[in-house]
C-alpha cells in the first residue's frame, strides 16, 4: 500500500484526527505519546510559528524510534516552501487551510496525500480538479453538520474532514458523522489548553481514548 492510500485509510479508519501546537518541544512530544498510548495513529501538528519545523523534526525522530505506525502529518502549510520543509522532515501527510495548488502538485510528486481547506462549492471543485481525494471543511462550526450532507450531494465522490469547534461529545460527533463527514479534525476541545499548562498528559490521552471509543460505537451503528 503507498503512503497516500495509507494514510487516507487510516484517517477514515481512526475517524478523528488530533491536531495540535506547541512552541515547547519537550511539551510536544509527550501530547505526541499520550496520543499514541491511548490509540492514535494519525496526528496533525500545526505549523504555527518559527518553533514548529524544529519542533516536528524532534517529534519526527521520536515517533521512528519509540511509536511504529504513527503517521505524523502537518498543516497550516501555506506555500510550497514550507510544505518541501516538512516533506523533507518526512510528514507523512499534508493539510492546508485553503487551496494551495502548488503545494498539492508537490504532494502528489511525493505520494502523500493533500487535504486542502474549502469553504464554498467553488474552492472544493478546485480542490476536486487539482486531484484533491479530501477537502478540509472550516469553520465546521458556523458551517453545521447540514453543510456537509448539503455538500456530499454536489460532489459525492470528495471526502470532507470538517474542522473547527467540534465537540467532543456523542451527540455532536455523531451528527457530523451521520451528515457525511469522513473524518473530524479535533483542536484545543480534545487537547484541552488548561490539560497542556497543568501537564495531565495522562488525561489527555484518557480523552483522546474515550473519544476514538465514541466515534467507533458511532460509525458502527
Amino acid at each position: 500500500m503507498d503512503k497516500k492510500t495509507k494514510a487516507l485509510k487510516l484517517l477514515i479508519e481512526q475517524g478523528i484526527l488530533p491536531q495540535y501546537f506547541h512552541p515547547d518541544p519537550d511539551t510536544s512530544v509527550q501530547i505526541l505519546k499520550a496520543l499514541y498510548q491511548s490509540g492514535i495513529r494519525a496526528i496533525e501538528y500545526s505549523d504555527r510559528d518559527e518553533k514548529a519545523i524544529n519542533n516536528f523534526l524532534v517529534m519526527r525522530k521520536v515517533a521512528d524510534k519509540e511509536l511504529p505506525g504513527l503517521l505524523l502529518g502537518v498543516g497550516n502549510i501555506r506555500n510550497k516552501i514550507s510544505a518541501t520543509e516538512y516533506i523533507n522532515e518526512g510528514a507523512s501527510f499534508i493539510i492546508c487551510p485553503c487551496v494551495v495548488a502548488e503545494v498539492g502538485d508537490l504532494a502528489k510528486k511525493n505520494n502523500l496525500l493533500w487535504v486542502p481547506g474549502c469553504l464554498t462549492a467553488t474552492e472544493i471543485a478546485l480542490a476536486d480538479d487539482l486531484g484533491a481525494q479530501m477537502v478540509r471543511l472550516y469553520p465546521a462550526n458556523l458551517l453545521g453538520p447540514s453543510y456537509v450532507q448539503a455538500m456530499k450531494e454536489v460532489f459525492a465522490d470528495i471526502l470532507f474532514m470538517p474542522a473547527g469547534g467540534i465537540e467532543t461529545n456523542e451527540g455532536n460527533l455523531g451528527s457530523w458523522f451521520k451528515n457525511g463527514a469522513s473524518v473530524l479534525e479535533l483542536g484545543t476541545n480534545l487537547i484541552g489548553k488548561n490539560l497542556i499548562e497543568t501537564k495531565d498528559y495522562g488525561l489527555i490521552g484518557s480523552l483522546a481514548k474515550q473519544t476514538l471509543q465514541m466515534v467507533s460505537k458511532i460509525k458502527g451503528q
